[in-house]
């Protein structure tokens, strides 16, 4: 239920996404003039977020030298002149978050993010230090969510967390998992725990979380928060060289990965999407998806008809 002060709050959030996105289009840096910013809600809260986020998986796990660091530089600031908020990473992923980190000391009045991340190592004392760490490495105060990745120590790290959220340590909590496994034990959590958001792997050619994993998180009021969205690249692979279909220019679709963003956005239960990428030019086009018209279900249809003919 949200209350009064929670409608203030988050109108006043709007206000502030919408201001820098406005600065962002004076600057030339936002995707489409004319189209408008596709923000969702968490459901547990009524916070509204921007539908595409940044996953750092691999692309930020990368050496500290001065060219790299302008390269990522690069990347985030695309991210941010085009609305974005969400940054997901995990310390899974080797050097992502301090590189997160390092880019985001070297920004010049980086705006404000919803910073994610995950505990993935076994027992309570460890996954409280690793946390801590990851705070450090990503030049956070206090995270927005913090999720238990791949259900590692799930029992263990969810009792901090919700011991954390209740002292406001955190905002958020939430469970990840991603290649498809572990789905039938997410769903057994997700039907007992009290979680704010739940992560795994949704694409076109992936749409085994349309059976249980969407319909459980939108009755339960979860938040979703989608990974591998092009299928690590090999979506690609199927349209590479292929002309738009029509059915994109009625969705301001001007690319494949827009196509294949959208259609996961046209499944209302779909909260987030974190794509990732090196590429200031990628980043750029992966935003777009972010504006602009979405599928109702029949086009969703003839979307997945399309590909499946590719």
């Amino acid at each position: 239920m949200i209350n009064r002060r929670q409608v203030v709050k988050f109108g006043a959030g709007m206000l502030a996404a919408q201001n820098s996105l406005l600065a962002a289009t004076e600057k030339g840096m936002a995707p489409a003039d004319h189209l408008s910013l596709i923000q969702r809600p968490i459901p547990g809260s009524g916070e509204l977020l921007p539908v595409i986020g940044m996953g750092t998986s691999r692309t930020f796990d990368t050496d500290d030298d001065p060219e790299t660091i302008a390269q990522l530089k690069q990347v985030m600031s695309t991210f941010f002149g085009s609305g974005g908020r969400i940054i997901d990473s995990s310390p899974m992923y080797g050097n992502a978050e301090s590189r997160v980190g390092d880019v985001l000391r070297a920004m010049d009045n980086a705006p404000a993010l919803f910073s994610a991340t995950k505990v993935w190592t076994t027992g309570r004392e460890q996954g409280i230090a690793q946390m801590n760490e990851s705070a450090r490495r990503m030049n956070v105060d206090r995270f927005d969510l913090i999720a238990v990745h791949n259900l590692q120590d799930w029992q263990t790290h969810l009792e901090t967390l919700k011991q954390w959220k209740a002292e406001g340590k955190v905002r958020y909590i939430g469970i990840t998992t991603s290649h498809g496994r572990f789905h039938d034990a997410l769903l057994e959590i997700m039907r007992k725990q009290p979680l704010d958001f739940v992560q795994f792997s949704y694409n076109i050619a992936d749409r085994a979380a349309e059976k249980a994993l969407l319909p459980l998180a939108h009755d339960r009021g979860i938040a979703t928060m989608i990974n591998r969205p092009y299928q690590r690249g090999s979506l690609f692979g199927k349209s590479r060289g292929k002309a738009l279909p029509k059915i994109a220019g009625a969705l301001d679709c001007s690319s494949w990965g827009q196509f294949y963003l959208k259609y996961i956005l046209g499944h209302p239960a779909v909260t987030c999407i974190i794509p990732a990428t090196s590429s200031a030019k990628h980043m750029a086009d992966n935003m777009k998806a972010g504006f602009g018209r979405l599928p109702d279900s029949s086009q969703r249809a003839e979307m997945l008809r399309i590909f499946q003919a590719l």
